[in-house]
């Protein structure tokens, strides 16, 4: 019988990872569940432990245990003696399926396994993808680690830690490979050609996707521009939880450039007045802090430094962003904590998933110094706002 071309990606794979990026309904999950059943079949009492991780339990329990127990019914293999519902394990022709969220931490560094699936891998963090591998082994040759999503992130941890090992395999998929599919459900995913462009390029064509929530766009430099214009430095205070973050910023050409300086928990209003003289900051610079510090900013203007308060009012912070994204960013390519800031910050969304003109307050510290920058120094070109 003919099957979707993530089956037999996954059939020929012989590295110990696949990772198998593709549109919706492309066969990607349905495909893997078969494999691992087919091996159990032709591997009875093996005694091997084959893991399926999502993010959430109800998701695991609508999606990959709903294929599972489907092909266990079709194949006359669904005995429940073997089906512990209390532990969500099943015992298949004597190996172990067990099925678990990442909010499961006992069982995501539990026992070691043969086989791991994780199903919609970009819901996962990288230290959950880690603990998973470390307890998956590789004792024999061919794949052991299965990742699976559709691809609604521009970036992410699986584009940057997983892909390009020398021990993985990416494969990648749309509806088209999958022979199953009723002409119905083809008509209505190729309607989002027309109707959703973002939906379309992710769900449609199986590609990376600038997702909606995503606030800033950003490129890398390697080098100033020879005229760029030095604007101020920007300052986020920090302290046990949250790093304190420096930033340097530059105008050219209506595009900011934007260097990370210092990146650090920790620090003491002295530590930092050290860091800023290491820096060879002086008097004639500006550096423009978090107006909610005070007593930091005088500290810090008495160790003579010319420090500023950012502009602040009621809306501040969805000004600052506003001002942002009317330049062009870039991020100098050393300044990786800026980069993935850059990358994750994100607009708020509601139970629906609809986004709303609020951003996550997180990935902000490199951000938000920017944003005191701009306030102080690109505010006053524009005359739509009013601030303090």
């Amino acid at each position: 019988m003919r099957q979707a071309k993530a089956y037999y990606d996954l059939l020929h794979c012989k590295t110990r990872i696949a990772v198998l990026q593709g549109g919706t309904r492309s066969g990607k999950t349905f495909s893997t569940i078969t494999l691992l059943c087919e091996w159990c079949y032709r591997n009875p009492n093996a005694g091997y432990l084959i893991t399926v991780v999502r993010k959430s339990f109800p998701s695991l329990r609508a999606s990959v245990m709903r294929d599972f127990f489907f092909i266990l019914d079709r194949e006359d293999w669904y005995d429940e003696r073997n089906h512990n519902k209390t532990e969500n394990t099943y015992s298949l022709f004597g190996n172990t399926w067990e099925f678990i969220s990442i909010d499961q931490p006992q069982k995501i560094r539990g026992a070691k396994r043969q086989f791991c699936f994780i199903n919609e891998a970009n819901e996962l963090d990288l230290e959950s993808y880690r603990q998973l591998a470390l307890r998956t082994s590789n004792d024999f040759q061919g794949v052991s680690m299965i990742l699976d999503y559709n691809p609604s992130d521009e970036y992410h941890w699986i584009y940057d830690h997983v892909i390009p090992r020398d021990d993985a395999s990416f494969y990648k998929s749309t509806y088209l490979d999958n022979p199953f599919l009723n002409q119905e459900t083809i008509d209505e995913i190729e309607r989002l050609r027309d109707t959703d462009e973002y939906y379309w390029t992710v769900y449609g064509l199986g590609e990376r996707g600038i997702s909606r929530e995503t606030i800033f766009r950003s490129d890398v430099y390697s080098e100033l521009p020879e005229r760029a214009k030095f604007l101020a430095w920007g300052l986020d205070w920090g302290y046990a939880n949250d790093p304190t973050a420096l930033v340097k910023v530059y105008e050219h050409d209506h595009a900011l450039y934007i260097e990370e300086v210092l990146y650090s928990g920790g620090l003491t209003n002295s530590d930092i007045g050290d860091k800023l003289k290491d820096f060879g900051i002086t008097r004639h610079e500006e550096i423009i802090a978090d107006s909610s510090e005070p007593k930091s900013i005088e500290e810090i203007h008495r160790m003579n430094f010319n420090i500023k308060p950012a502009k602040k009012g009621a809306d501040s912070v969805r000004i600052g962003i506003d001002l942002m994204r009317r330049y062009k960013l870039y991020i100098k390519d050393t300044s990786t904590n800026a980069q993935k800031e850059f990358r994750n910050y994100k607009w708020m969304t509601d139970k629906n998933g609809k986004v709303l003109n609020q951003p996550k307050d997180e990935w902000n510290h490199c951000i938000d110094a920017v944003r005191y920058v701009c306030l102080n120094k690109l505010l006053r070109r524009t005359g739509k706002y009013f601030i303090q």
